[in-house]
């Protein structure tokens, strides 16, 4: 099936914390996010890449996954998966203008998933500013991936492949897929993994060299942040990994390294099994507090 529109990547993550104050400091000190815009009690932005924002935290009574933000690769692109959610039946909703002017979005429109609940914005341009971004701790090259637990694993996986244009890559039956945003090439932009205890898994950043997870592995351990799982490598995608947890107990990665598909005769996804080894090839096991905070917000 070919997808209804094109993509271009995942550029940034939107969330929800009760302790936004405490989260500027982590995310810019410790992480190396750079902080571009701060108002007090109400929201923090960061970027890690060539864009405006990758990282949105607003105060929230709760931890949690707010909303996904998905470029497009042309105008044309944008309308129609406007018009092609439209016809599918799926409630569309322009995005405020506060949101746009926060995020530095032109236009674009919001739609959910209903399996899930995942509110992701659509748009095809973002404010890109005069100066590079310029990394000061950690050589973070984009924000990479977001991955979500949920109960309704099969409905979910069928929407968001028929009706969001997802391209599976790789899946463990019955429990993970991992899925990019045809035709951008990385093996995962979006995972959803089936779990009682719905919400967010986690949001990862890609990094340039495997020093960087190992820098950052014990500069947040020299701070006291409870590292989670890892350093690991992944089956699916090949990834280097590191996870550990915010301010607020929601679970970030760091990874160094993805499998990476080519637009046309890119291989089939691969059915992989349902082991702790597939998840670390190194053999490592997670600790009790990976992914375990911070819920899906219906906002």
């Amino acid at each position: 099936m070919s997808p209804p529109f094109l993509y271009d990547s995942i550029v940034y993550a939107a969330l929800g914390t009760p302790r936004l104050e405490q989260s500027i400091g982590f995310y810019r000190d410790l992480m190396g996010l750079e902080l571009t815009e701060h108002q007090p009690g109400e929201y923090a932005a960061f970027r890690c890449s060539t864009y405006a924002t990758n990282l949105l935290l607003q105060q929230h009574e709760e931890a949690g996954l707010l909303r996904i933000g998905l470029k497009l690769q042309s105008g044309k692109d944008l309308r129609q998966a406007e018009q092609h959610f439209q016809k599918r039946g799926y409630p569309v909703e322009p995005l405020a203008r506060a949101a746009s002017k926060q995020l530095g979005i032109g236009s674009g429109f919001s739609v959910r998933e209903p399996n899930s609940g995942i509110t992701f914005d659509y748009f095809d341009t973002m404010l890109v500013p005069a100066y590079e971004f310029q990394p000061s701790l950690t050589k973070i090259q984009r924000l990479g991936h977001v991955v979500i637990k949920l109960q309704d694993f099969e409905p979910a996986w069928r929407a968001l492949e028929a009706d969001f244009g997802f391209v599976t890559s790789d899946y463990v039956e019955d429990k993970a897929v991992w899925m990019r945003c045809y035709p951008n090439p990385f093996h995962h932009s979006l995972a959803i993994i089936k779990d009682d205890n719905e919400g967010l898994h986690h949001v990862n950043f890609m990094v340039s060299e495997i020093d960087d997870v190992g820098a950052a592995r014990n500069r947040l351990m020299d701070a006291g942040v409870d590292i989670v799982f890892g350093p690991g490598r992944h089956k699916p995608s090949n990834s280097i990994f590191l996870y550990f947890t915010d301010p607020a107990g929601m679970t970030m990665e760091f990874s160094f390294g993805m499998e990476e598909f080519p637009q046309q005769e890119a291989r089939q996804p691969r059915k992989l099994a349902n082991t702790a080894r597939v998840m670390d090839l190194w053999g490592g096991l997670p600790k009790p507090g990976f992914a375990r905070k911070g819920r899906i917000i219906k906002s």
